[in-house]
C-alpha cells in the first residue's frame, strides 16, 4: 500500500512538472513567441492633436484622442516606378508648414547611425513627387524652415536645392571618403558624441550651419569580410584609437542669399571636440559647445552667424568628465534657455539668461533627472524623466517654470517613458516593469488616460502558461560597506533546500543600467528557459552604474574595471553564501562592456567564478575609441597603469574556470581584435578555452541565424561547464 501511495505521489508530481510549457531558443529568436507588440514613435502634426504613421506603405493622419483615421496623405503604390520610386517609404518628414513631405526609401545603413538613401520630395497640394537627386543615395536630406530649400550631404560632401527642383548647388567641393566630411560626422563622434548628421538651417532658412571634419591623418582600420568570393574584402575606415590623431573639426557658416561661407572663429584644433552646434531662435546666432580632449572642460558659445565672432556663454568643469546631451533648449523667444548639468552632484535641470548669467535651478535634490522632454510655453511649464524614488525606476513629472517641485504625470511604478505631442496637450506614454511587457497609453498632458494603444495581455497570458518566476528586486552590503542593487530569478519549482547553479549576467559600464524596474525584452525570455532547466539568474548594478548621483557614476575615472569587478565578484561571494546556492557553480555573461567584464571576473575572481562568457568584449582599453575611452582613462601614456591593471589580456594566465569568447568579425565598434589579442594571450598562457567567431557580423551579432546560433551555443555552455 505505500509502494502504491508513492508511487501516486511520483505520477502527480510528475504531471505538475510536466504541465509548464517548456521554452525554446527557437520560441525566441526564431518563431517570435514571445514578441512584444510596440508602438513606435510618434510623428505629431503641428496642432498636437493629429499624428501621423506608415500604415500598408502609406501615410495616415490620426486624431490621437480617439485613435480615428482621419485622411490619407501619401499612398506609396500610385507612384511606383515614378523616376525610380521604389514604392516603399522606410522614413518620412514634414517641412515646418507641412505641405511638403521627404520620402525615404531603399536605406542603406553605413554605422550605428549614419545611413544613405534616396530621398523624394511630395508635394501635398499639387500632388506630385520628384526625386532629391539622381546620382546615386544621399544622407541626411532636410528641408529648410520656411519650406524652400533642401539641403543633403553626397560622397561627403554638402549640396542644396529649390524645394521645388532645380539645380543642385555645391556648398562644398573638397569631400572625400577617408579624408574630409563635410556636413556628416566621422566614425567616432557618431558612435560616441551620438548624432551623424552634422548641418542645421537656421530659423528662417537663409543659412546652413555645419562641421568639417579633417581626417586625413587619422589612423586607418581594415575589417576582412567574406562574401563566398575567391578573395576576402577588405572595409578600411578611419578609426582613432586612444592616443592616435583626431579629426579636426570645424565650423562654417554658409549663406544661401550670397553663396558665401564663413568661417567660425574657433580654433581648429584635434585636442578639442565640438559635440553640438545649435542655431537660437534668432537666425544670425548659433550656439556651439567646445570640449577639451579629456572632456572635463566645457564651454558654451554663441556665434555671430555674420562676422564668425564667438563670445563665450557658460564654463563647466569637472574633476572626472562631462556628459555630453540634448538638452540645451531656448524660451521666452530665445532669451533664455534651459541646461544640465551635474554641478550639484546630481543631474538637474537650470535657466539661464542668453549671455549665460544663471537665473534658477529648477530642479533640485538627490536624484537624477533622466530625460529633458521640453518646455511648454503656453502653460510655463517643464517636462522631464526622474528616478526620484529609487535607481531602479523612471518617473514623468511636469512642473511649473517658477515652480520648486515637480508633478507627478505617471500613475504606474515601474519604468515610465513619454512622448509629448507638439503643444504638450497630450503624451504617449509606456509603462513597463521587469515582470510585465510594455503598455502604452494615450493621456492629456496632466497624465490622466484617455484611451489605452497596446497593453501586450498576450504576454501576460504567455508567463502564465509558462508558468515564469517573477523577477525579484533586493539588494545587499559589500564588504566595503557599498549598498548595491540587484534583481534575482529563480526555478520555477525552487526547493529553499536545494543547491542551484547561479548566472550572473551584466553589464556595468558607466551610467548604465542592468538593475531597473523594465521589462528586460528577448534576455527576459532566455533567462526564464535557464531557469526552467534550473539555474537562478542574477544581476548586479555595480559602482560606476547610473541614477545614483555623480560621485557613484563617477568614481571608476581613471580605473575603469577595478571597482566594478570588485563589486561582481563580492556579489557572487555574497550569493554563495546563501543556502541556495552552490557556491562551486557560479558563472558571468556579459556583452561588449559586459563581456569585458565577464572577462575581468572569471581572471581576478577565478576562486569565485566557474564559467564565463563575454560576448564582443573590450580586452585592453588602448585599443578601443579616443573619445569613450579617453574620457573615462584619459590616455594610455598619461594612465598606464590604469589601463594595464584593469585589462583582462594581463590576467590570462590565472583563467581556472570555463571560458567562452565570442566576436563578430565585422565589428566595427569593438575590433576582433580584442578577442583575438585576448586568444593569443590565453595561448601563451596555456589556458584552454572555447571561441565563437561570426564573419561579416557587427557588434550585434544578428543576420541569417546568428542570434539562434550564438544562444544555442551559450545555453550548451552553460550546460556543459555549470
Amino acid at each position: 500500500m505505500l509502494r502504491l501511495f508513492c508511487l501516486l505521489v511520483i505520477m502527480v508530481s510528475s504531471s505538475v512538472v510536466w504541465s509548464q510549457k517548456e521554452i525554446t531558443l527557437e520560441d525566441i529568436w526564431d518563431k517570435g513567441t514571445f514578441s512584444t507588440k510596440r508602438v513606435p514613435g510618434f510623428s505629431f502634426m503641428n496642432d498636437g492633436l493629429h499624428y501621423t504613421k506608415i500604415e500598408d506603405n502609406t501615410i495616415q493622419k490620426y486624431n490621437i484622442t480617439s485613435g480615428e483615421k482621419v485622411e490619407g496623405l501619401f499612398d506609396a503604390e500610385a507612384f511606383k516606378g515614378q523616376d525610380g520610386f521604389s514604392g516603399t517609404i522606410a522614413n518620412y518628414s514634414f517641412d515646418n508648414e507641412e505641405e511638403f513631405i521627404l520620402i525615404e526609401t531603399d536605406i542603406e545603413s553605413i554605422y550605428r547611425r549614419s545611413t544613405k538613401a534616396n530621398f523624394y520630395i511630395y508635394n501635398r497640394e499639387k500632388n506630385q513627387l520628384r526625386p532629391v537627386f539622381t546620382e546615386g543615395k544621399i544622407s541626411y536630406a532636410t528641408v529648410s524652415p520656411d519650406g524652400s530649400f533642401v539641403a543633403f550631404m553626397y560622397e561627403n560632401n554638402l549640396y542644396y536645392q529649390k524645394i521645388d527642383g532645380g539645380d543642385n548647388i555645391a556648398i562644398t567641393s573638397d569631400g572625400r571618403f577617408n579624408e574630409v566630411i563635410n556636413g556628416g560626422a566621422d566614425w567616432v563622434y557618431e558612435e560616441e558624441f551620438s548624432f551623424a548628421q552634422a548641418f542645421d538651417w537656421n530659423a528662417d532658412g537663409t543659412k546652413i550651419a555645419y562641421m568639417r571634419f579633417d581626417e586625413r591623418e587619422v589612423p586607418e582600420f581594415t575589417m576582412t569580410l567574406h562574401y563566398d568570393q575567391m578573395y576576402p574584402v577588405y572595409s578600411t575606415f578611419k578609426y582613432p584609437k586612444v592616443g592616435e590623431k583626431n579629426a579636426i573639426v570645424s565650423v562654417h557658416i554658409y549663406d544661401v542669399e550670397s553663396g558665401e561661407t564663413t568661417d567660425m572663429q574657433l580654433p581648429a584644433d584635434r585636442e578639442l571636440y565640438i559635440p553640438r552646434i545649435k542655431w537660437t531662435p534668432n537666425p544670425q546666432q548659433l550656439f556651439l559647445t567646445q570640449m577639451n580632449r579629456h572632456q572635463n572642460e566645457l564651454n558654451l558659445y554663441a556665434m555671430d552667424a555674420s562676422t564668425g565672432k564667438v563670445d563665450i556663454v557658460l564654463e563647466e568643469k569637472s574633476n572626472y568628465y562631462i556628459d555630453v546631451d540634448d538638452d540645451l533648449t531656448f524660451i521666452n523667444d530665445g532669451k533664455e534657455f534651459i541646461w544640465s548639468s551635474e554641478k550639484s552632484g546630481f543631474k538637474h535641470l537650470y535657466k539661464y539668461a542668453l549671455n549665460g548669467k544663471r537665473e534658477k535651478a529648477l530642479t533640485s535634490g538627490s536624484w537624477d533627472v533622466a530625460n529633458f522632454y521640453g518646455y511648454d510655453p503656453e502653460r510655463k511649464q517643464i517636462y522631464y524623466q526622474a528616478s526620484k524614488k529609487n535607481p531602479m525606476e523612471r518617473e514623468i513629472y511636469s512642473q511649473g517654470i517658477n515652480e520648486s517641485d515637480g508633478t507627478l504625470i505617471s500613475k504606474e511604478t515601474g519604468t515610465n517613458n513619454a512622448q509629448f505631442s507638439s503643444t504638450f496637450d497630450y503624451l504617449v506614454l509606456s509603462n513597463s516593469t521587469a515582470n510585465r511587457a510594455a503598455q502604452y497609453t494615450v493621456c492629456e498632458g496632466d497624465g490622466s488616460l484617455l484611451r489605452v494603444l497596446e497593453d501586450n495581455e498576450n504576454i501576460n497570458a504567455l508567463q502564465e502558461s509558462y508558468q515564469t518566476s517573477p523577477v525579484e528586486f533586493f539588494n545587499f552590503n559589500t564588504s566595503q560597506n557599498v549598498l548595491l542593487n540587484a534583481w534575482m530569478i529563480k526555478p520555477p519549482n525552487f526547493k529553499p533546500g536545494r543547491k542551484y547553479p547561479v548566472l550572473m549576467y551584466v553589464y556595468g559600464g558607466p551610467g548604465a543600467q542592468t538593475v531597473t524596474d523594465a521589462w528586460k525584452g528577448a534576455n527576459y525570455w532566455w533567462f526564464q528557459m535557464l531557469a526552467q532547466k534550473g539555474y537562478i539568474v542574477v544581476s548586479v548594478d555595480n559602482r560606476g552604474t547610473g541614477a545614483r548621483g555623480e560621485e557613484f557614476k563617477k568614481m571608476t575615472y581613471l580605473q575603469l574595471g577595478k571597482y566594478e569587478t570588485e563589486d561582481q565578484i563580492e556579489a557572487a561571494k555574497y550569493l554563495g553564501s546563501l543556502d541556495y546556492i552552490d557556491a562551486d557553480r557560479i558563472g558571468i555573461f556579459g556583452w561588449s562592456y559586459g563581456g569585458y567584464m565577464s572577462s575581468l571576473c572569471i581572471l581576478k575572481g577565478n576562486d569565485v567564478f566557474k564559467a564565463a562568457i563575454a560576448v564582443a568584449p573590450v580586452t585592453n582599453w588602448k585599443w578601443y575609441d579616443t573619445i569613450y575611452t579617453e574620457r573615462y582613462m584619459r590616455t594610455y601614456v598619461e594612465n598606464e597603469a590604469g589601463y594595464d591593471e584593469n585589462s583582462p589580456i594581463h590576467y590570462a594566465d590565472r583563467l581556472k574556470g570555463a571560458y567562452l569568447l565570442v566576436h563578430g568579425m565585422a565589428d566595427d565598434n569593438v575590433h576582433f581584435q580584442h578577442t583575438v589579442e585576448m586568444a593569443n594571450a590565453l595561448i601563451a598562457a596555456n589556458k584552454p578555452f572555447d571561441t565563437h567567431f561570426y564573419p561579416n557580423r557587427n557588434h550585434g551579432i544578428y543576420g541569417n541565424n546568428a542570434r539562434i546560433h550564438l544562444y544555442s551555443k551559450m545555453t550548451r555552455f552553460l550546460m556543459d561547464r555549470l
